[in-house]
């Protein structure tokens, strides 16, 4: 609306700040955004691949496990201790290899399950299933305190985690976890006959390994790994609750030494991460509230040998100073955005002012010389550029115009008066003339053509009638095509006798029918089908079923076959036709039937549109001119009308021709059952 209207003032100053204070802020908005979530995706870009690394190591120290535990069913020293039948013997061998290979228990089990001898002794407890690790394949397994126990009694003390209320974590009651999560492997020992003599089964302890998740985060976020002051953490939990990590409490240890920390264990994950890794299986890459600050964060769930879910692996770190990073980097942009906007505005404003000043002392000129002032001049212009020589010439054009109008008044007074004598009765003398050209033209074609053209139609009929005869009963297989054929004739005879009407129009007068137009319209559609087919027009039908039109049903067809054959020409590269009857009332308040061709063509031009139905007028190179206006006329016979338009460009352009019809009721429009009557 602003360039639209007003003075140039503000049209180029609405030119000149529209970019500067409505795209650049935009395009400064967007930079923003894209640069906001493209820091993010670098950093969860960067906390992905860190939990790669990070489970890359956990899945090592799973396979060190097996291994242990493959190695030591393999080794000849547990034969010689089985041949030995020593407990104490293979006591020391299980303590010297799990001390070796820094087992949290090492174990020698009976080919049913039960514990036999331990690393630190001879046991006895009960038969177990081994997890179904008789493979030596590693697997995660939580086990009850008591049960550990029986495993490892020097470590105990260790799987006893206290639960700590956290902040957005899920309620709770639960106050201690003494469940146990241990990485373990059971390698079978086999005799030389291939016979199983026993199991060996190691574990590892995951709850307070702080030498393991350490090493975890030594291998992920080495010294110099992160910038900014950042810090990463590693954490292992069972279930939503931390059992080993390196997260910190920022709570004093009076046991500890200056600057250290108080470790997170016993704290549990919020709800939105434990619903989204533990519940739904997914991993979380993403910002996350880890205790009492915001990491960059990466949970992956942790499955037992049965699939089911029972921890997760974390790696993060602190988001704080990528984000005071981030915000500066966003201000710096804004900033600088800020500043170009700022100059070029000055800058545009400037340079606008040297354009719409010398245009309106120009604009001013010419409302001063349209007043009446013939004097008005824009005089000399500071700018030598186009708008100098524009000013220059356009003082020039207002010299020549006074000197050329102070002529041209006087002639003007010469001619009006010549002008308004020859005027009025010349054209009364052409209207009348044309008129009486057009009709006597018409006159001379219709009885020649009437009269050459009912030589033909007799000869048709007779060889329609003879075939009759000729065929006899046989006549009935193609009684259709006869009928369609003896239709056309009685239509080409009753064209012939409208012709003569118009050349003696006293002499014909037609007969009402009450037809029906939905017939009417289906019948003309099979007369021009072809060529609607032929230039690959489609049909939609849009009508509803109601009251007979009062008019004669031959003449009808004529008139619709002549409507959907100008539809058709106007679309020669295909289109869609729309055919619409509905019941309609007439001006005067009486029923009335609205039958309506509408094509998708290029419109009525406005040089034909007022005389659209008179004879001779017409914008087809082929066309004579006289199909609308013989349509009309017979139409109006029957108290109609037909009326054209163009159709609006939301519904297809184009243009309809509506055909008006006074409506009969016929008995069954009459019946109770008839929805109209």
């Amino acid at each position: 609306m602003l360039l639209s209207g007003g003075s140039i003032r503000r049209k180029l100053l609405a030119l000149v700040l529209l970019p500067l204070l409505g795209v650049l802020p935009l395009l400064g908005l967007i930079l923003l955004w894209w640069g906001d979530e493209a820091i993010d995706e670098v950093l969860r870009t960067k906390v992905r691949s860190d939990l790669a690394v990070a489970q890359g190591y956990f899945d090592k120290v799973m396979g060190d496990v097996a291994t242990a535990a493959t190695t030591v069913a393999e080794s000849h020293g547990l034969q010689r201790a089985l041949q030995s039948r020593d407990p104490a013997a293979m006591q020391s061998l299980l303590l010297a290899y799990r001390n070796r290979s820094e087992l949290t228990y090492l174990n020698w089990r009976s080919p049913d399950g039960r514990l036999l001898v331990a690393h630190w002794g001879a046991a006895e407890g009960p038969p177990v299933e081994l997890l179904g690790q008789r493979d030596g394949r590693p697997h995660l397994a939580v086990i009850e305190g008591a049960e550990f126990g029986r495993l490892a009694p020097q470590a105990r003390d260790l799987v006893t985690v206290p639960v700590l209320a956290t902040e957005g974590a899920q309620p709770s009651a639960r106050t201690v976890e003494d469940r146990a999560m241990v990485i373990t492997a059971a390698a079978p020992v086999r005799g030389d006959k291939g016979e199983l003599m026993g199991h060996i089964q190691a574990g590892v302890l995951l709850n307070r390994n702080l030498e393991l998740i350490d090493r975890i985060n030594d291998i992920v976020y080495p010294e110099g790994a992160l910038p900014f002051g950042s810090r990463g953490t590693a954490t292992l939990f069972l279930d939503d609750v931390r059992i080993s990590t390196n997260v910190r409490l920022f709570e004093p240890d009076a046991s500890a030494g200056v600057g250290a920390y108080t470790r997170a264990i016993g704290t549990r994950v919020s709800d939105r991460v434990q619903g989204a890794v533990l519940v739904d299986g997914r991993t979380w890459l993403d910002r996350a509230f880890v205790v009492k600050e915001w990491y960059v964060s990466a949970y992956t769930p942790l499955q037992d040998h049965f699939g089911q879910r029972v921890g997760m692996l974390y790696v993060g770190f602190l988001e704080r100073p990528f984000t005071v990073l981030k915000y500066a980097v966003l201000a710096a942009i804004g900033a600088l955005f800020s500043s170009v906007m700022i100059g070029a505005s000055w800058w545009s404003l400037r340079a606008a002012r040297g354009i719409f000043r010398p245009v309106e002392r120009m604009e001013l000129a010419m409302r001063t010389f349209q007043a009446g002032d013939a004097q008005a001049r824009v005089g000399t212009l500071s700018s030598q550029d186009e708008l100098g020589h524009l000013a220059k010439g356009l003082d020039d054009l207002l010299d020549a115009i006074t000197e050329k109008t102070r002529a041209l008044q006087d002639w003007n007074a010469v001619l009006d008066a010549r002008v308004s004598e020859r005027t009025a009765s010349l054209q009364e003398a052409q209207d009348q003339l044309m008129r009486s050209e057009k009709l006597a033209a018409i006159g001379q074609l219709t009885a020649g053509m009437a009269h050459e053209i009912n030589n033909p139609i007799a000869v048709i009929q007779g060889n329609l009638d003879l075939l009759r005869q000729t065929l006899g009963p046989q006549a009935e297989r193609v009684k259709t095509e006869l009928d369609l054929a003896q239709q056309q004739v009685e239509r080409m005879r009753l064209i012939v006798t409208q012709m003569l009407q118009f050349a003696r129009p006293g002499d014909f007068a037609g007969y009402v029918q009450a037809v029906d137009p939905v017939q009417a319209m289906e019948d003309s559609l099979v007369l021009t089908d072809h060529a609607l087919r032929e230039r690959g027009i489609q049909v939609v039908r849009n009508w509803v079923p109601g009251l007979h039109a009062a008019i004669n049903r031959q003449e009808l067809q004529q008139v619709l076959v002549n409507l959907m054959m100008n539809a058709a020409h106007a679309m020669p590269t295909g289109g869609t036709i729309t055919l619409s009857c509905a019941q309609q009332a007439l001006a005067d308040g009486s029923e009335g039937v609205a039958l309506a061709v509408a094509d998708q063509g290029s419109g009525l031009p406005e040089s034909v549109k007022n005389g659209l139905f008179q004879p001779f007028v017409t914008h087809k190179k082929a066309g004579t001119g006289l199909g609308l206006w013989i349509s009309r006329s017979i139409v109006e016979r029957y108290g109609g009308d037909i009326l054209a338009a163009n159709r609006p460009a939301q519904d297809g352009g184009g243009a309809v021709f509506t055909v008006w019809l006074k409506a009969v009721r016929t008995p069954a429009d009459r019946s109770p059952a008839s929805p109209l009557g």
